[in-house]
């Protein structure tokens, strides 16, 4: 077998003995990097490099045969894992040492067993190369016997599809080193197990897909930027230094305040001489390298076989287990502050709680992970800044009801014993008639929340959310000049796999058709194919929402047979503590029944979507985010609206209660109102989802998975293998890492909570504040998450947060309708307003609990719902509760009371002026603060301008260049012309005496300059390396 020792291209395939392929390393070796390698590295980075698989000779079975040894069953094979003591950076490197790895395909193989005896009794099968089963003898060359040798037999694969998965394999990685990429396989070392398949791109492959993906990067052109005087400069420069504590040390930040800008272009290979190209290696970063990598796997097809395109139809057919690009080497500190790699970085200054204080690095994130995550950490960044202020006025409303509870008549009137306030039986016949003063301590924490600076701080909410939108699309905008992504287009995306099959599919299908109808044309997914999909989506949803309110009307029951048992005990301390028995039980199921509900909603959210078959992944994540927060948002609100909004308003009054399963009196609300229960409601859900499904579950269940998949993985490996100790690459380490899923459950529960902050706030002043707190600790986990327990994301560019800001914007506008509904119907703001300034005699707070309570006498109540056993006596003729109901002894018995509808009209009132007022306010903001910052816009004329300079000196040298060279040319072949008239004129003139004529001269100089000029411009634009070339190529 003759060895290709010149390794003059491309494929590598592994020793090939008596017609096997397996075992051993295969190593592609591309040509751009084959010609800077000498023979001895080419000989040293590839084991064994064969011309034809079947022309072999002992010389090549000696250079396999140390790679591959059998003793007492168990195989040692040649490790190449590098040294303890290599440097880490290396380890992110092919086999040599030099080409760095930028990304890794990993995927299942069988090895083939190793059997000792005759070759020939075995069939024996080569699947590098797909070539069909041979038997294969090989005699000994001395004594011309039979030599019973270790062979390496293919026995097959077991399954058909193995065979079939690597066959597609071959096609699609041949069509990847087609594109340019060069690729390393792994050493097949044990019996089965992960292979991990290494890509890198050259130089030519970068440059090419930079210019087509319109990748801008920073060129040598530089001006500096219009610095700051006066009060301003000095405002900022004490801000920055204020600052300085809490800003991350990393490199990329310290240049961030240089007062030097350089102008970025799309990278173009005609003018490499605009860019800085210190090194190839090192000009694009490793996120880019990873981006330009994975859009060429995302666009490589594989019609030969399976009529595919791109690697994640690939990895969904099983063909690929997975495909990431590789962390930076570990993230653990090294020790030395200067040689830190980015991941260490990102450790060490943003994925600590130790650092939490600090801002984020976002320029850091963004070159490490990619402009979409580093959005998303931008905006949870401003989100996060901007509940301080939100936080700092909550805790001041809070403090004012502490601080006024003392004063506050109402509360005061309701403690009064004195008043003597005989309230009507809580349920039918085992509940007695009670004191609205036993009821002292839920009125005076009702006023906590419930008090005239509830209604301020809820139109500040209002203007805080506006605020913080049209902050966030100025941040935004001031990423995007900062991070090149201005006038970014569109990109192409590439079907799904599912998509993609079900196309197949139905084209299948047609072609069938057409052999007897003559039917042609190009094929695509109509509503017809849909249909189905979203018929099982509506009914799907609609049920999910079934669900969601049978959940909500089963903990109602809960509530009422609960309160109906306790009511029943004897024991007095049991009756005292029935609300808040009931309350805080009935919440803490709510809240189990959302995360349970929310986990299955997530699923079927996925599901859904898949059914409708989206083209592209954009379209089908803008629709799992639409059904999912959707659903999530049934799920999470539907308690808190009813007590908002419903508890208590259908439960009818004394001698006309509404029952349920004619047996259950339908609850009503606390003495002190509704309000407090739904404080109680949203802070226990709120802290509860937080605490649990945001930080327990996104901590513990990406460990149990990656306990699982270990567990999983040390079951599969054969116990007879023995690998040669030695530091595992950092394929392995990325490997064992959790894949990345997606930003999704991210900004779910990040937008789930800003509902909580900004929809039902009046409730809840100190909402603001625990979802602050929260979000301090979320920053660090999701930053702990990536840097550490993911693997490496791919680079997507984007240029904003998406379908996010559309959800947010809705909830801005939803949240000013819920709170004025909140402030009008759930609290007693109006009341009391309608009171003191219609009714009070006095113009005071004074009688306003003996204005809201009405009259009931107890003789008509229903037979069976009187109470059994009174302890407050038999001469009870009244009872009151609380509504607007005329007296008995009116005409209208128990009907609404003229305070009633003027309650009513003014609820109502005040919800119309309080969202016109809000939404002008808002408006007003919005249009106060421009999108585009001052700064920022002109910047970007300047750069305009500026780049409009650079292009026109650069066609000014170029044209220069061109006429001294024409000039030149001229020149040589004016003094050439010269030389060739003094020669022959002198015989000329000794044969003809006499005048020349005076034309004879001019016209044979003309014509060369002519026949020079059409030639020099035929050599320009038919020479690939002109002069011109050479000066743009500089």
């Amino acid at each position: 077998m003759a060895v290709n020792k010149s390794c003059s291209y491309v494929e590598v395939h592994s020793c090939v003995l008596n017609g096997v392929s397996t075992a051993l390393s295969e190593s592609s070796s591309i040509w751009s990097e084959l010609k800077e390698l000498s023979e001895i590295e080419v000989m040293n980075s590839i084991s064994c490099t064969f011309d034809d698989p079947f022309d072999f000779s002992e010389e090549s079975w000696d250079q396999c045969d140390n790679m591959l040894q059998t003793t007492d069953n168990k195989i040692h094979v040649a490790s190449n894992l590098m040294d303890m003591d290599q440097d880490p950076r290396k380890r992110l490197c092919f086999a040599d040492g030099r080409r760095k790895v930028d990304y890794v395909l990993v995927y299942h193989y069988r090895k083939r067993s190793s059997v000792r005896g005759s070759p020939s009794q075995h069939r024996l099968s080569t699947i590098s190369n797909g070539s069909y089963p041979l038997g294969v003898e090989e005699k000994d060359p001395e004594g011309g016997k039979d030599e019973p040798a270790e062979v390496v037999v293919d026995v097959g694969p077991p399954d058909p599809a193995d065979g079939e998965k690597i066959i597609i394999r071959e096609e699609f990685e041949g069509n990847l080193k087609d594109a340019g990429l060069e690729i390393e396989h792994d050493k097949e070392n044990k019996a089965h197990g992960h292979a991990f398949i290494r890509l890198h791109a050259p130089w030519q492959v970068l440059s090419r897909e930079a210019e087509f993906l319109k990748i801008k990067v920073p060129t040598k052109k530089s001006y500096e930027l219009r610095e700051e005087k006066g009060l301003a400069a000095t405002m900022n420069e004490v801000w920055r230094k204020l600052n300085q504590p809490f800003q991350p040390k990393v490199p990329h930040q310290e240049q961030k305040h240089s007062r030097t800008k350089f102008l970025s272009h799309c990278f173009s290979r005609d003018k490499l001489h605009l860019y800085n190209i210190d090194s190839k290696d090192t000009f694009f970063d490793s996120a880019t390298r990873s981006r330009i990598v994975y859009e060429i796997l995302r666009r490589t097809a594989c019609t030969r076989t399976c009529q595919t395109m791109g690697i994640t139809t690939l990895i969904a057919n099983g063909v690929y287990d997975s495909a990431f690009p590789l962390h930076d080497g570990d993230f653990h500190p090294s020790g030395q502050a200067e040689g830190k790699n980015d991941r260490q970085l990102l450790h060490d200054e943003w994925a600590r709680y130790g650092a939490f204080y600090k801002y984020q690095p976002v320029d850091l994130i963004r070159k490490y992970f990619g402009e979409k995550i580093g959005l998303y950490f931008a905006w949870l960044g401003v989100y996060t800044q901007l509940l301080i202020p939100a936080s700092v006025v909550g805790i001041i409303v809070f403090f004012y009801g502490w601080a006024t509870v003392e004063t506050n008549i109402p509360s005061q009137e309701m403690c009064d014993e004195d008043q003597n306030f005989t309230m009507c039986p809580l349920c039918d016949r085992v509940c007695d008639y009670w004191h609205l003063s036993t009821a002292c301590g839920t009125a005076r924490a009702s006023h906590l929340f419930d008090n005239p600076a509830t209604v301020f701080f809820a139109i500040f909410m209002s203007l805080w959310a506006a605020m913080f939108l049209e902050h966030w699309k100025r941040r935004q905008i001031s990423l995007n000049y900062s991070w090149d992504l201005t006038g970014m287009e569109e990109e192409e995306e590439h079907p799904r796999p599912k998509y993609e099959t079900i196309l197949l599919q139905k084209r299948q299908r047609k072609k069938k058709n057409i052999k007897n109808k003559n039917e042609t044309g190009h094929e695509k997914l109509t509503w017809r194919d849909r249909m189905p999909g979203y018929l099982i989506n509506i009914s799907s949803i609609l049920f999910m929402f079934g669900v969601t309110f049978s959940a909500v009307f089963s903990v109602i029951i809960y509530r009422i047979t609960i309160s109906a048992i306790m009511a029943m005990s004897p024991d007095p301390d049991v009756k005292s503590s029935l609300r808040v028995t009931v309350t805080a039980t009935a919440v803490i199921i709510n809240l189990v029944v959302i995360l349970i509900l929310d986990e299955i909603y997530g699923m079927v959210a996925s599901w859904l979507t898949e059914l409708e078959i989206p083209k592209t992944e954009t379209i089908f994540e803008e629709r799992l985010i639409l059904k999912a927060f959707l659903l999530k948002f049934m799920n999470a609100y539907a308690p808190i609206f009813y007590v908002a909004f419903f508890k208590g308003r259908f439960a009818g009054h004394p001698g006309n209660y509404v029952y349920v399963f004619n047996d259950y009196r339908m609850e009503e609300c606390a003495p002190g109102g509704c309000l407090i229960e739904l404080c109680i409601q949203l802070s226990i859900i709120m802290l509860g989802k937080q605490l649990i499904q945001n930080n327990i579950f996104e901590i513990g269940i990406p460990k149990l998975k990656k306990l699982c998949r270990t567990l999983k993985d040390k079951e599969r490996e054969p116990e007879e293998i023995v690998e040669q100790p030695g530091r595992r690459q950092q394929w392995h380490l990325d490997y064992d890492l959790e894949p990345f899923d997606g930003l999704t459950p991210e900004y779910m529960e990040m937008i789930i909570q800003f509902g909580f902050v900004s929809l039902f706030v009046a409730s809840f002043p100190l909402a603001p504040l625990f979802a602050l707190l929260n979000n301090i600790i979320e920053i660090r986990l999701d930053a702990k998450k990536f840097v550490a327990e993911l693997r490496r994301p791919d680079a997507i560019r984007a240029k904003d947060i998406g379908i996010w800001y559309n959800i947010l914007s809705g909830l801005g506008k939803f949240s000013v309708i819920i709170n004025a509904f909140v402030i009008s119907f759930t609290s007693d703001f109006i009341p009391r307003l309608v009171y003191q300034y219609m009714y009070s005699e006095t113009g005071t707070m004074h009688g306003f609990i003996n204005h809201t309570l009405s009259y009931f006498n107890v003789s008509n109540f229903k037979p069976g719902t009187v109470p059994s056993v009174s302890s407050l006596g038999k001469d009870i003729t009244f009872c009151r509760y609380k509504d607007y109901r005329e007296p008995p002894w009116s005409s209208e018995p128990y009907q609404f009371s003229k305070q009633y509808w003027s309650i009513l009209a003014a609820r109502l009132g005040f919800v119309i002026l309080f969202q016109n007022l809000v939404i002008t306010m808002s408006m007003l903001v919005a249009w106060v603060i421009p999108d585009v910052p001052k700064n920022i816009s002109e910047q970007l004329k300047k750069e305009k301008t500026l780049l409009v300079d650079v292009f026109l000196n650069e066609e000014k040298e170029k044209l220069q260049l061109i006429q001294s060279l024409f000039s030149r040319d001229l020149t040589q072949e004016q003094q050439e012309e010269l030389k060739v008239s003094d020669q022959t004129s002198l015989p000329l003139q000794q044969s003809q005496p006499g005048p020349l004529p005076p034309t004879s001269s001019p016209a044979p100089r003309t014509r060369p300059r002519a026949a020079s000029f059409s030639q020099f411009t035929r050599q320009m634009s038919m020479s690939p390396q002109s002069n011109i070339t050479q000066h743009t190529a500089v």
